[in-house]
């Protein structure tokens, strides 16, 4: 029988600001790309419902939902040196303005990342809006 080897745990307590602080590059792939790969995060860690913006409280409001599930993977993240969200509808980025303050907390900058993918998939200006008046059978 195999003697069984200790498993380190994690403690579960990472530097929320790990980003801000260092270059955030962990594997050889961000590495060699010179980015961070924003999927890798833990998509089964709820956002800090604390940290809701105004338009968000608002918005789980109207829905009638008491969670962001479906955005808890949103983060902000960095296209080109500027803070941009990805945009998986589009398979792009989305650049955030660049007059827009963003605070020096990853989570607070999340959920900014959030709010302005919400308001750009509602816009006129989403390219979803083009293929649903071109594509639209009814």
């Amino acid at each position: 029988m195999a003697e069984k080897k200790p498993v380190a745990k994690a403690t579960g307590k990472e530097d929320v600001d790990k980003y801000l602080k260092g270059d955030g590059l962990d594997s050889s792939r961000e590495k060699e790309i010179g980015q961070h790969i924003g999927y890798r995060y833990d998509v089964n860690l709820v956002p800090d419902y604390n940290r809701l913006t105004p338009f968000l409280k608002k918005y789980l409001e109207v829905m009638g939902w008491d969670d962001l599930n479906w955005l808890e993977d949103v983060h902000m993240g960095y296209e080109e040196g500027r803070a941009a969200v990805f945009d998986r509808n589009i398979n792009g980025w989305v650049t955030v303005p660049t007059d827009l303050k963003l605070p020096d907390n990853q989570q607070d900058r999340d959920m900014i990342a959030r709010e302005l993918l919400i308001k750009f998939q509602m816009s006129k200006k989403h390219p979803m809006v083009d293929l649903n008046k071109a594509y639209r059978k009814f």
